[in-house]
């Protein structure tokens, strides 16, 4: 469902969530369906349905809920346009009270309707993916990325209600589409709601893991879910030097003076940005550390295991949660023999279930999110030196384990380092002397690791490879699944089987199973590097036999009032475009309302078309793609790897 609301004109737009059947309510001098509307709100909640919604908890349900609460009065009115405009105010009201306090007039407890919140639900709310429905709608390949036609203190005539409507709709179809895809979410937010009692339908991961452990140690402690709520423990400083784990220790002098760098490090809580960045070079790789982990890579290149040397790769399992458990801390002002009891018995119960099984999900997110949640201070777990335990030993410890093996293993040298795990280059005669280094670091920390091999690392830097494990079996149903997504790919059976479970694509290499909320800009720029590097396909070649035109379709999103987007002839665009770069059409650019600024959505002088709207029967060729542009993006990326690559295609011709 979704609504509406204009200066005089307000619009209802609902759609069954199984069937096709749709109920569209209109409210304007014009036309007053008023009646209807609260007739079948009125028997929405008698029957005990549900409204599915994007961002309706903060909106649409306040909407509803207030509509509900005047009906006697509004069954009376018989002015369509006095009604719209009355809507339309509250809808004001409402948008100007969630900017100032967060909160709506009516809590979901309040709700006479239920409500499934998709936005809520998937998180895009949190500043970190924060997506508007428009983007979310780009990035699903949405076959029309509609904008509100009309501004919402526009005066509305009747010829432009149907306008409003059809945008109206295709929100609604979006929505729809996003329930669908968010299924098996919701259905285990229906198991867990209906076993422990608590609301969790739009709950994020981090909501439902705060409510379930909130839940699970009330129980434990006997103290009320309500006075837990209350509690937090609050810093004026955390000194690091009194939070170090005392087997923390190092041979080296590049790692002894990154230990003593740690130990003179002072936090002030409430301003961690940029409060600690310390660079250690060590045999070859440069890792940058923070308040939140480390990172660092070596030299930009091709890395392969051959019959000498081995690529190994080891990560902690469970990395931050096991630290706490392992070492019994406990946010402060909980009670720690109940709280440390409790984070034992989600890891320890999630290691008994199977993956499929839904709860070792539901004890994963809780595992990881307690980490999270203590540094946040609207939740009861906060304790900002309970994080910090976690992070700063955490990164000292997995050092420890990249001293043990470069300082151990005879022509052993780094790789790849990242808050939970390392790759490193070792002879293959030292394999089992690799394992025991892990088992005695194991035998220190009290942690586990899980160990796998690569074949090889394309590495353009820490945050952007692509890694191909070795010799990886992979299911029948994994190799079907990747069939059916990747049609074009035209994979032979084993090629599919590979790529699907074997291959680890990273940043800008990354293409498969992308989440929503993250750019979808392009990906047959990743796919054409991918084909190169690992299926030894020319980029040109995959470039022109790929006509998936959504691969070819680049997004940009603005935010805020200072920005709008314009083409060339200085037409205003919406907020969000999806755009192809083609032989022929126009240019568009950030134009800054304040300061004059322009920016070029795409750079240089390529042109662009805008394919907000796509027919789907359109042929291929007829979108005049310009090929050049997307192949040269490709040979920028591979040239930053193997810095001869033009050289090399050059000599081909």
């Amino acid at each position: 469902m979704d609504y509406e609301t204009i200066i005089n004109c307000f619009i209802g737009c609902f759609e069954h969530y199984k069937t096709e059947d749709t109920k569209v309510f209109v409210v304007h001098k014009s036309k007053n369906q008023i009646k209807e509307l609260l007739n079948f709100l009125n028997q929405n909640a008698s029957n005990n349905e549900w409204h599915i919604s994007y961002n309706g908890l903060a909106f649409d349900s306040q909407i509803t809920q207030y509509l509900l609460h005047n009906q006697e009065v509004l069954y009376e009115e018989e002015n369509g346009e006095s009604i719209a405009n009355w809507i339309y105010e509250y809808a004001q009201y409402i948008i100007e009270k969630k900017n100032e306090s967060g909160f709506g007039d009516f809590s979901e407890k309040e709700l006479s309707i239920r409500q499934i919140d998709v936005f809520k639900l998937n998180h895009w709310d949190n500043p970190a993916k924060a997506s508007s429905l428009k983007w979310i709608e780009f990035t699903s390949k949405w076959h029309n990325i509609l904008d509100m036609p009309l501004h919402h203190a526009a005066w509305i005539e009747s010829e432009q209600i149907d306008t409003i409507v059809d945008y109206c709709l295709n929100d609604v179809k979006a929505t729809k589409w996003i329930l669908h895809q968010s299924k098996d979410q919701i259905d285990l937010r229906k198991t867990l709601t209906n076993e422990y009692g608590i609301n969790l339908f739009s709950a994020s991961e981090p909501k439902m893991s705060k409510e379930l452990f909130l839940y699970f140690l009330s129980k434990k402690t006997g103290i009320s879910k309500s006075d837990l709520k209350k509690q937090r423990t609050f810093r004026e400083k955390i000194v690091v030097k009194d939070i170090l784990l005392d087997y923390i220790k190092f041979e080296t002098k590049e790692f002894q003076d990154l230990y003593q760098a740690f130990k003179e490090v002072e936090i002030d809580p409430l301003q961690t940005k940029d409060a600690f960045k310390y660079t250690l070079n060590y045999k070859g790789v440069k890792t940058v550390f923070g308040l939140g982990g480390l990172h660092g890579a070596i030299e930009k290149g091709i890395y392969r295991s051959n019959e000498q040397m081995v690529i190994m790769t080891s990560d902690v399992t469970s990395f931050y949660p096991n630290l706490a458990i392992q070492n019994q801390w406990a946010p402060a002002h909980l009670p720690k023999a109940e709280f440390c009891e409790q984070y034992q018995w989600f890891f320890d119960e999630r290691r008994k279930l199977s993956k499929k099984d839904p709860k070792n999900y539901v004890y994963k997110i809780i595992l990881n999110s307690t980490y999270g949640l203590s540094n946040d201070k609207d939740c009861f777990l906060y304790d900002p030196e309970f994080t910090m335990k976690i992070t700063m030993n955490g990164q000292l410890s997995l050092c420890m384990l990249y001293e043990m093996l470069t300082q151990g293993i005879p022509h052993c040298f780094p790789i790849m380092q990242n808050t939970d795990g390392l790759e490193t280059m070792i002879p293959i005669k030292y394999i089992d002397k690799y394992l025991e280094i892990c088992a005695e670091w194991e035998k220190i920390t009290k942690l586990q690791l899980e160990h796998d091999q690569y074949k090889e690392m394309i590495i353009a830097d820490v945050n952007n490879y692509i890694a191909v494990l070795k010799d990886k079996e992979v299911s029948k149903e994994d190799y079907e699944k990747v069939m059916k997504e990747y049609p074009h790919y035209k994979f032979t059976e084993n090629e599919g089987k590979y790529f699907y479970n074997a291959t680890k694509c990273k940043g800008r290499f990354e293409f498969f199973n992308l989440a929503l909320h993250k750019n979808h800009s392009s990906l047959v720029i990743p796919k054409a590097i991918y084909n190169y590097f690992i299926k030894d396909q020319n980029p040109d070649e995959y470039i022109n036999n790929n006509r998936n035109i959504f691969d070819f379709c680049i997004g940009a999103k603005i935010r805020g009032s200072d920005w709008v987007f314009k083409d060339n002839d200085g037409v205003p665009q919406q907020k969000v475009l999806r755009l192809l770069v083609s032989k022929k059409g126009n240019k568009y650019y950030k134009f800054n309302v304040i300061d004059k600024r322009i920016i070029n959505v795409i750079a240089g002088e390529n042109k662009q078309t805008l394919l907000n709207k796509i027919d789907i029967n359109q042929s291929f060729d007829d979108y005049d793609i310009d090929k050049l542009y997307y192949l040269g993006k490709v040979e920028e990326e591979i040239t930053k790897i193997i810095p001869t690559y033009k050289q090399q295609q050059l000599s081909l011709f």
